[in-house]
């Protein structure tokens, strides 16, 4: 089963940035991961807008390989430059349906 991880980040010093994206694709495609997005191009359509400078989008096959990702030790460096240079949160979903009514989807 697939899931994403999706980053929430608000940058607060972009001195990490060019080393983390020139890096950090590696780590997660050695998990099997992909990224599907990571823009600053964010628009709020209802609510209160979030704080985010950007958000990434990375699909997982499953979440041991996220996890996995995540807990890298090649990744630990660059993690611990973005969560010192930025206010992150990374929340994991899956591709479940919590109704259970989209058929193409799995009832969560």
């Amino acid at each position: 089963m697939s899931v994403y991880l999706i980053a929430d980040v608000q940058v607060t010093d972009e001195a990490w940035i060019p080393d983390y994206a020139a890096n950090v694709h590696d780590i997660v495609h050695r998990h099997g991961g992909k990224y599907l997005s990571r823009s600053g191009n964010i628009t709020n359509l209802e609510g209160e807008p979030l704080e985010s400078t950007l958000i990434a989008l990375l699909e997982f096959p499953d979440m041991a390989s996220c996890q996995a990702f995540v807990a890298d030790p090649d990744y630990a460096p660059y993690g611990k430059s973005r969560a010192d240079g930025s206010i992150s949160k990374f929340n994991i979903i899956d591709d479940t349906d919590l109704a259970g009514t989209i058929p193409y989807l799995t009832a969560g």
